[in-house]
């Protein structure tokens, strides 16, 4: 079994970066693969609405020239995919969102290629609108019908100085708890 993670974040090992290495640590310790992929250094852009991805129905976009068609080729081989962004505004990074909008077309259009695979959003803010950034990324795996476990609280961490997030007694716990049944959902699913 393996699990890809998205960093959204701008900044390769901030806060976001930490709070998904909590969760994949947590994988690992149950025996699940983890990779991590770094969205957020990353120019990708946004749908065109060609709906090309609908005519072609291989699950892969035709713009090929930023990361989203090797970060969809990942999730299509894995069994679960966490997606993580920081608070920009109330909202995902521009990164996260242009990502969100093309996996999500690209995956329907070639069969419901996310359809019951587990997947976890991440959120981190400095105080608030991270519930906000749980739902854009929820959305993206409601639509594709994927599989969201749950954890003791949303899945958010408090932060904004870069390792702040190791303070978050309560969102590391929290990301521990997603780890924890994200690996006993998928171990369940691939009895």
């Amino acid at each position: 079994m393996k699990v890809v993670a998205f960093n959204g974040s701008p900044r390769k090992d901030g806060n976001t970066f930490m709070a998904l290495n909590i969760i994949l640590d947590e994988l690992k310790s149950e025996g699940i693969q983890t990779e991590l992929f770094q969205l957020g250094s990353h120019q990708i852009r946004g749908c065109n609405a060609c709906f090309l991805c609908k005519k072609t129905g291989d699950g892969f976009c035709v713009i090929d020239s930023d990361i989203v068609n090797k970060s969809l080729s990942a999730i299509y081989e894995s069994d679960g995919l966490i997606i993580g962004s920081p608070t920009y505004f109330g909202s995902v990074t521009p990164q996260v969102k242009a990502f969100i909008d093309r996996a999500g077309y690209c995956a329907r259009a070639g069969g419901n290629k996310l359809k019951r695979k587990v997947a976890a959003s991440v959120a981190i803010a400095r105080r608030a609108g991270s519930v906000n950034v749980c739902h854009e990324i929820n959305n993206l795996f409601l639509l594709n019908q994927c599989i969201i476990p749950a954890s003791k609280y949303w899945n958010i961490g408090v932060a904004r100085e870069k390792g702040e997030i190791l303070n978050d007694s309560e969102g590391i716990d929290i990301f521990k708890t997603l780890g924890s049944n994200m690996a006993w959902l998928l171990k369940k699913l691939n009895a």
